[in-house]
């Protein structure tokens, strides 16, 4: 179970007004022209109020998490005929966005929310004290499902390849071997565990566990997977001069948006296979900047949070939309691992 609505909630109320990199992407999508935008990741609503902060904007938001609701309820009150928002993963954007709607901007800001790290029940955090969940919302699966469940080889394979965990089929035997005394329940019980295989653990500078919990974190949460084909289905809204702009936290996300946008943009190196027929382009995309931009020093002492982070952004061009097989067969080893069934 979660906690009560009000210990979820109460630790956003002091954080929620650092959305990462804010400045940055307001500059970049320019709200004070007005416009419609799209916030696929609404969190605690800092970056849907930081638009609608202009007279001329619409705002579109997604959250999969219903604990957000409370913060997308203040927004529906404040700005009634301005603001929308849908419990849906950004995986389903084509779902309840219509066809038509031309975005000026969709924004993916990745990974957990400080309101889901802070709330101890989740099993996020080292600190929970809870059980082992780390749902993000509309999930098949829980934390436990997949720690008590699991084969040591697809349990390995998560741990070591999203996790980037090179100990990951060690943890894996160990997990298997602990359960066959007792269910695994709790964050404290998984990470001993983990504890126990990394012995070395007071000579690393993040906890042991950290790469362990990301892997079961991002399976549980079919999260490359929800990255893979929301970047396809917000391909698919924007029209020409639309802008699609992705912060991501770990290499694995950036890899992906970094792959995604240098495939179907002016940066691509040799022509698809696939390429549609009668010549048209296959750039769907005009990359202004290479490199992703980072937090600046005065985000980075504020915000913590935002160490990690990148901002990785591409302008749609008038090409039409093809689906990128190319896309999806790079990744397939992603897609494929994080569609086991328990």
């Amino acid at each position: 179970k979660r906690t009560k609505f009000m210990n979820a909630t109460m630790s956003l109320e002091k954080i929620r007004h650092h959305p990462v990199m804010l400045n940055q992407i307001l500059s970049i999508i320019s709200p004070q022209h007005g416009g419609c935008f799209i916030d696929c990741t609404f969190g605690g609503g800092g970056y849907s109020s930081a638009i609608l902060n202009y007279s001329g904007t619409k705002v579109f938001a997604l959250d999969r998490d219903n604990l957000t609701k409370k913060f997308a309820n203040e927004l529906t009150k404040k700005f009634p005929q301005r603001f929308n928002f849908f419990e849906n993963k950004f995986s389903d954007i084509n779902k309840v966005i219509e066809a038509n709607t031309s975005p000026k901007a969709i924004i993916f800001d990745l990974g957990l929310s400080s309101f889901q790290i802070a709330d101890l029940q989740r099993g996020f955090s080292f600190k929970s004290t809870g059980p082992l969940s780390m749902q993000m919302g509309i999930n098949k699966y829980s934390a436990y499902d997949v720690i008590n469940n699991l084969d040591a080889k697809d349990l390995a394979n998560i741990i070591k390849i999203l996790g980037d965990e090179k100990d990951g089929k060690k943890i894996a035997n160990k997990i298997l071997k602990y359960r066959k005394k007792s269910k695994i329940k709790t964050t404290e019980e998984l990470r001993s565990i983990i504890k126990s295989v990394k012995k070395n653990y007071l000579n690393f500078k993040k906890d042991p566990a950290t790469k362990t919990f990301q892997a079961i974190r991002i399976f549980v949460n079919q999260e490359l997977t929800e990255l893979i084909l929301g970047l396809i289905e917000a391909t698919k809204l924007l029209k020409n001069g639309g802008i699609l702009l992705v912060v991501s936290f770990h290499s694995l996300e950036d890899k992906i948006v970094k792959y995604f946008f240098n495939l179907y943009s002016n940066l691509k190196k040799k022509p698809s296979r696939y390429l549609p027929p009668n010549n048209i382009s296959n750039e769907l995309f005009r990359i202004v900047n290479k490199k992703p931009l980072i937090p600046d020093s005065s985000e980075l002492k504020n915000n913590i949070r935002s160490r990690s982070a990148k901002l990785r952004y591409a302008i749609r061009n008038n090409s039409p939309f093809f689906y990128p097989e190319d896309f999806k067969e790079k990744f397939k080893n992603y897609l494929k691992l994080e569609a086991l069934e328990l």
